[in-house]
């Protein structure tokens, strides 16, 4: 098989439909400038419905969702970004979503990658699947992240691989897949309802044996693309290690976290 036939087939092989419904949430604050080009670059054929959840947003979000005939949920107060993919995730599993594809709206994440990470769980190589934005220093700082965002990043992500016994490449990424039973398993419906949300779901996946891995994915950083600013970045990173201290002391047996005890949604 020649290089061109073989890309051709993977192509192929990621884009024809699959046994499993797939649904991509979106959690959206002010997206109404980037979420058109987010959805025009997801591969037809790949998600069978697209969830926006529009969290009090002082812009035309959801006019514009709602326009280009996508699922939409509006909250009536804002409920932080944590609270916000709450609600995509019960949607999702209401639903009857086998797969489940978080990716910000904002358009700094490539959605090209969709099928190749719905493919991967899929085929039962993993039961998470992140975005890594870092690839190569070269390629992230090119891309136009902060070079303190990529320290801290980099900083960041090293501990949690270490604590958490994984090799990830990027823990903080907004693009996230997986199936459904981890979001069946993991209770996170007593997450926090702001940033660190992302940093207990990963610990939640390790503590309950699921399986997670990551693809090489595409970033844009412009001035329209979501970011937090250096002072709630300071308090994520914190928070984060708070997470990974209670992780330990879970799993040391010497101090019980209801973060890392099994509520089974859905039996």
């Amino acid at each position: 098989m020649t290089t061109v036939a073989a890309v051709e087939a993977l192509t192929a092989a990621t884009t024809r439909p699959r046994p499993g419904k797939a649904i991509a949430v979106m959690p959206a604050y002010n997206a109404a400038r980037t979420l058109e080009k987010t959805i025009a670059d997801i591969p037809p054929g790949t998600i069978d419905e697209i969830l926006v959840v529009d969290d009090c947003s002082s812009d035309n979000t959801v006019e514009i969702a709602q326009k280009l005939g996508l699922t939409v949920i509006r909250h009536e107060k804002n409920t932080g970004y944590g609270g916000n993919q709450k609600t995509c995730y019960r949607y999702a599993l209401d639903a009857g979503a086998d797969y489940v594809v978080m990716i910000h709206p904002d358009y700094q994440y490539d959605s090209r990658v969709i099928p190749a990470a719905i493919e991967l769980i899929r085929l039962g190589i993993c039961d998470v699947i992140l975005g890594s934005r870092i690839r190569t220093r070269r390629e992230a700082l090119r891309g136009g992240m902060p070079v303190w965002k990529y320290i801290s990043n980099r900083c960041l992500t090293l501990t949690e691989n270490i604590a958490l016994g994984q090799n990830l490449g990027d823990f903080h990424s907004g693009f996230r897949a997986y199936h459904r039973s981890v979001l069946e398993t993991i209770p996170w419906e007593i997450n926090s309802n702001d940033f660190v949300f992302d940093s207990q779901f990963l610990a939640q996946s390790v503590q309950f044996g699921f399986r997670i891995g990551d693809i090489p994915v595409p970033v844009r950083y412009f001035d329209e693309a979501s970011s937090i600013n250096f002072r709630r970045s300071t308090i994520y990173g914190l928070r984060t290690l708070e997470v990974l201290a209670r992780f330990w002391l879970h799993r040391l047996r010497l101090w019980r976290s209801p973060l890392f005890q099994s509520t089974k949604l859905n039996p």
